[in-house]
């Protein structure tokens, strides 16, 4: 009895202590609806208590004055805090809990109860739907923000929990609360939940830097007085009024640095931050700001890659603090940290800093600052963005500053597009850009983007650029870069062009001359012959209705002739090496004919193969079966011609690649060496042999071979060799 009178007399004195903390905060009628959520708890859980001896409501009223005090919340928050653990569905309902408090704190309850029925044992798999999980669940943010300020009380409390309970909510920690609070902006609480999380999960680690930290304690104070007195000089000189504090990075911090850098703790470089703060007005603060970071960055020497410009472009949390790292006495590494009065109460509460006094505003502006926060939450991308490393930035009124996934900055003038950003980052994913994704959002490449978007830009192979790209786009380098991409391709298509209309007036005896050329050009009304031959390759013009007409015309005026046209007569573009007939043998004793052998496939004589005019190139013989044949045929078929293998000299030889699978025994390699260089007497140019663990093999022996009957011969005889399970010739030569 004596025990229970203790544990009422205690309650009774927090929930006072909870009262004093809300005073200021709430009026006649909360106050009532507070009392109120108080006697339900205690009645709800006295039973338990009274025969357990644990205080289950003490639980409920710490999690209401965290939520108060360090999350800053409202009054309805406060009282939904109480409430959290009451609703079990048998003795209390979401309904009971509408009746005796309205909808407002129904809505969170019930929400809160639809988080805590999550199964979250494999949070750590997916930890960003996870995230995207509770906010679809709930309807109130203030939900999660409970549900924030309960874990930050278990993690105080880790001792009174249950071994399952104690891996779970360690889980949900690290892969849901702190990345919320994060982006939040709440920065202490995220920093006690990251020191926390190790002392719990990792406690032996934790300990030894706790106690090297305390160690070299008495050092650093000593280094941080040498580091601060020069500014403190020069800041004095200029008038302003300041605060400069030395701070340890925390625990989890230093941490984090040994793993990612795999050092020791005494290779860690910066164990601790200055912190300048300066009381400014809003209308000078910037510029103080600014003025305290060349006096530091003149006294010490920046690293330029360190410095992170947060008060132009604040973080979505509403952060705003310039930092950069120098270069202090003994050659240690400082990071500073440069902010006004006003920044520095922002950075310690985020978001957090206006929740209570929006609790009491209409329904109307509580929701959009709900939508606010549950933006703010969602973005997945925002943690990269803050760790963007940047080491100028400068804001214009004409400039916009767009974010690529990996969280990096590109600066671009009001007005650009996606096009522009595209070709910022590369003239190759501005040729290929068919749209991009702005903040998770497909749109064209036409749309215009705005301050801080986050755009993703996506490719086509089969993209290429246009005309009218010139007239949406407004960056100089977008407009270069698409004006030489056209004429590149234009001037390609014309030699292209050039080709086929010499090959179609070589077959009808007409000369090709300026005189035909010029015709032409006035017959379609061109400006230049590039015009007309570009015409022909993307088959705006028919190369049958040019015959036809040249025919008629021609027939008394052109000359007819077999020789080859002048060079100076086809200076405008420089031709392919040879006139292309309408049908190709291939043998050794064409020495007119420019072509070669493909790469990618390695004809041999007696495949069935075709040509493919390649500009500048001539002809690319390919054989049927060339894993690019199938664009080339389709895509390309003007530029195919037909190709047939004649006898050629016995001792002309064609590489190509045998790839041979088997166990991997003793001998096997020297027996199929055996049979390519004895037996067959081919030459083998290279071997490539890869062992497996399953005790397989897979070799590629690169050789020289007649014709396909001989490489089929050759292949037969491998396979009969012991051991070799396959034996198939590749496509492509490696």
């Amino acid at each position: 009895m004596n025990k229970v009178i203790t544990s009422n007399r205690r309650v009774s004195e927090i929930y006072r202590d909870l009262l004093k903390v809300c005073d200021p905060f709430v009026n006649k009628n909360e106050r009532i609806q507070l009392r109120k959520a108080y006697e339900l708890v205690l009645e709800y859980h006295r039973s338990s208590w009274e025969d357990t001896g644990r205080e289950y409501v003490y639980h409920s009223i710490e999690v209401a004055k965290i939520a108060l005090k360090e999350l800053n919340l409202g009054i309805s928050s406060v009282i939904c805090a109480l409430l959290h653990n009451v609703v079990d569905h048998t003795r209390i309902k979401i309904d009971d809990i509408q009746k005796l408090f309205g909808s407002e704190i129904s809505v969170i309850i019930e929400g809160y109860v639809k988080l805590s029925e999550i199964q979250t044992e494999k949070v750590s798999y997916h930890s960003e739907n996870f995230r995207k999980l509770y906010l679809s669940l709930i309807k109130d943010i203030r939900v999660i923000l409970i549900k924030l300020a309960h874990r930050l009380y278990d993690l105080r409390n880790f001792e009174q929990l249950s071994e399952a309970k104690k891996k779970r909510f360690l889980q949900e920690v690290t892969h849901i609360y702190i990345p919320i609070s994060h982006r939040l902006g709440l920065y202490n609480i995220k920093s006690e939940l990251e020191e926390l999380w190790l002392l719990h999960s990792n406690t032996k680690v934790f300990r030894s830097i706790e106690r090297k930290i305390r160690q070299s304690r008495a050092k650093q104070n000593v280094y941080i007085s040498e580091f601060i007195d020069p500014i403190e000089r020069e800041l004095t000189k200029i008038g302003l009024e300041f605060t400069i504090k030395g701070r340890p990075k925390s625990i989890h911090s230093i941490w984090l640095k040994m793993n990612k850098q795999n050092v020791e703790f005494e290779e860690v470089y910066d164990l601790f931050a200055i912190r300048i703060i300066v009381d400014s007005s809003p209308a000078t603060e910037k510029a103080d700001c600014w003025k305290i970071y060349s006096i530091v960055t003149d006294i010490y020497k920046p690293n330029p890659q360190r410095l992170r410009d947060w008060i132009s472009t604040p973080k979505p949390s509403g952060y705003e603090s310039l930092h950069t790292t120098v270069v202090g006495p003994n050659g240690k590494w400082v990071e500073v940290q440069i902010r006004s009065v006003r920044m520095d109460e922002v950075a310690e509460r985020g978001l957090a800093a206006h929740w209570r006094y929006k609790e009491s505003e209409s329904k109307k502006d509580q929701e959009e600052w709900m939508n606010r926060i549950r933006e703010v939450i969602e973005n997945p991308e925002l943690e990269k963005q803050e760790q963007t490393d940047f080491s100028k930035i400068e804001l214009y009124s004409d400039k916009i500053f767009i974010f690529t996934p990996e969280g990096d900055l590109r600066k671009l003038p009001q007005g650009s597009t996606v096009l522009d950003f595209a070709y910022d980052i590369h003239t190759s994913l501005g040729d290929m850009c068919s749209g991009a994704k702005v903040n998770s959002r497909n749109v064209p490449i036409r749309h215009v983007l705005k301050n801080g978007d986050k755009v993703e830009i996506i490719t086509s192979k089969n993209q290429k650029p246009k005309l009218d790209w010139l007239n949406f786009v407004t960056t100089t380098k977008a407009k270069s870069k698409i004006k030489r991409a056209i004429n590149e391709v234009k001037f390609q298509e014309a030699e292209l062009g050039k080709e086929m209309l010499r090959r179609k007036l070589r077959n009808r005896k007409i000369e090709f001359s300026d005189v035909v050329i010029d015709k032409l050009i006035k017959k379609y009304k061109l400006k230049s012959s590039i015009d007309l031959y570009y015409l022909i390759a993307v088959e705006k013009i028919d190369l049958a209705d040019i015959k036809s007409s040249i025919a008629e015309e021609t027939a008394e005026q052109i000359p007819l002739t077999d020789k080859p046209a002048d060079p100076e007569e086809t200076r405008e573009v420089k031709p392919l090496k040879v006139e292309i007939p309408d049908f190709l043998f291939i043998n050794d004793s064409i020495d007119s004919l420019e072509y070669e052998l493909a790469k990618c496939c390695n004809p041999v004589a007696g495949d069935a193969v075709f040509g493919f005019v390649t500009v500048g190139k001539g002809i690319t013989i390919h054989r049927l079966k060339c894993p690019n044949a199938r664009q080339m045929l389709t895509k390309f078929d003007y530029r195919v011609m037909d190709v047939k293998w004649q006898k050629t000299d016995q001792n002309k030889t064609y590489l190509t690649t045998i790839q041979v699978t088997g166990n991997d025994e003793i001998g096997i390699l020297n027996n199929i060496t055996s049979v390519i260089s004895d037996d067959f007497k081919v030459n083998m140019v290279s071997v490539n042999v890869g062992a497996k663990k399953d005790g397989k093999f897979t070799g590629k022996f690169k050789v020289r071979v007649k014709d396909v009957a001989h490489l089929k011969m050759l292949m037969h005889k491998i396979l009969k060799i012991k051991g070799v399970k396959k034996a198939i010739r590749t496509s492509i030569a490696k």
